[in-house]
């Protein structure tokens, strides 16, 4: 497994690749993500709400790959091709060692305990997180209710509310007995679907992992909730519920289905790292570093900031009627009156250095969107939130000719080759020494 980070650039012969693995390497590299998902079930991806967090998460590319480089960008996770397999850890890890700003990620916006994870860059430490989350998407698929789906039962009674069974009515009531055969189509708990998830939940229990995986108030009242709607379950019946699970569930209302079903596959069909797809076949678990990093910042200063993406009800425009253009920035600070902004804010996971100046393409990206939010919603105080091992201090950027800023404000990260749990207790004293300087920000 050949292990690199985000945001780098590597020389070919740098990563010990073999001729085979250039070759698989290239069929992932320069095309998006969205095209490599096509017909690829085995290849999750976060964020999968396409059209909610806009077309760019499906235009990203895994990596970029010449020549002689490879480049990756801020997608990370594991990726899969043929017999080739790739790790992108984030740029915070040291080759080799622990992911711990990754997995502190990981831990903080899908709420899973990932102490007792191998924290190593090999298959087992893959799998074990698939199963660490497997609790996320339980709970988010459940909220939308437990799925229901038709079946067709046989019943042979005198209370006909279905197609009579002719065949089987002659075998079974001829000479009459007062009793009709007939085939019910009924709306029903005990289905495929829910089958596959609780296999899913008596693998987990079973897994080193499983007791602490399982064990907050919500998972444990919805892996029940489970049990109790499976009455039919078998563990011989493995092969059968997973061989009728292997179409991808497609259901306009239940639609966070579609993820558990695949990652129950993946966790329920772990003989190899490729869960036995066969060849030719993309697999892996990947994320958009930007969206992690804005989702954890979102989580971090929820208090003091509104996260525009997580209150899905708000819509913000550029323009009136009728070019209105749809605007979405990632934070805003109101004022008290709560109709009117103090701040805005966005996540920049990108490297964002002290004294750096950028094309003008990238600095659209990374300084003009944030200005026209500013101008939009009437405030003079721009803030770009970014990772940084460097300890740099905040940065104030005067606008020309304007009372208006922009101050990048770096959120410290331990850098080096610690324990999860140490990294935990210092990301804790970077967090509060963060938010103090945001604090003291919003107060001016």
């Amino acid at each position: 497994m050949k292990s690199i980070a985000d945001f780098s650039t590597y020389k070919i012969s740098e990563i010990g690749c073999t001729e085979e693995n250039i070759s698989d390497i290239t069929f992932l590299a320069n095309k998006p993500i969205s095209e490599l998902c096509s017909g690829n079930t085995n290849l999750l991806v976060f964020p999968d709400e396409i059209d909610y967090y806009g077309e760019e998460i499906g235009m990203k590319s895994i990596c970029h790959l010449s020549s002689t480089n490879l480049t990756t960008g801020d997608v990370v996770g594991f990726v899969g091709y043929n017999n080739t397999s790739l790790t992108i850890r984030s740029r915070f890890s040291l080759d080799g060692k622990n992911d711990n700003f990754l997995h502190y990620m990981l831990k903080k916006v899908f709420a899973v305990n990932f102490f007792d994870l191998q924290h190593t860059v090999s298959d087992e430490k893959v799998f074990e997180l698939y199963i660490c989350l497997f609790p996320y998407l339980l709970k988010r698929a459940l909220r939308q209710g437990v799925y229901k789906q038709y079946q067709n039962h046989w019943y042979n009674d005198s209370n006909i509310r279905g197609k009579i069974d002719i065949p089987r009515y002659i075998r079974q009531n001829i000479p009459f007995n007062g009793k009709v055969s007939y085939i019910c189509r009924e709306y029903v708990y005990d289905n495929d679907v829910t089958q596959l998830i609780r296999h899913t939940i008596e693998f987990i229990k079973k897994h080193p992992l499983g007791k602490k995986i399982l064990k907050d108030k919500e998972t444990g009242e919805f892996v029940s909730l489970i049990t109790n709607l499976t009455p039919s379950y078998s563990s011989k019946a493995i092969s059968g519920v997973v061989a009728r699970n292997l179409r991808p569930l497609h259901h306009p209302y239940f639609t966070h289905y579609n993820k558990l079903q695949r990652l129950c596959l993946q966790i329920l069909r772990r003989g190899k790292m490729k869960y036995g797809i066969g060849d030719n076949k993309v697999y892996g678990l990947l994320f958009s570093g930007s969206w992690l990093w804005e989702e954890y910042i979102g989580l971090l200063l929820k208090d003091k900031y509104t996260h525009c993406y997580r209150s899905k009800g708000m819509r913000y425009y550029l323009f009136e009627n009728p070019c209105r253009q749809r605007i979405i920035p990632d934070y805003i600070m109101w004022n008290p009156d709560g109709k009117t902004a103090k701040i805005i804010a966005d996540a920049k996971y990108v490297k964002l250095n002290v004294g750096d100046i950028y094309t003008e393409t990238k600095a659209t990206g990374i300084y003009y969107k944030t200005i026209t939010y500013m101008f939009r919603f009437g405030v003079n105080k721009g803030l770009l939130f970014y990772p940084s091992a460097d300890g740099e201090l905040k940065t104030e950027m005067k606008i020309q000719n304007t009372e208006s800023c922009i101050i990048k404000l770096p959120l410290k990260i331990p850098f080096g080759d610690y324990s999860f749990e140490n990294f935990c207790e210092l990301m804790e004293l970077s967090e509060n020494e963060f938010k103090k300087t945001v604090n003291g920000i919003d107060i001016i």
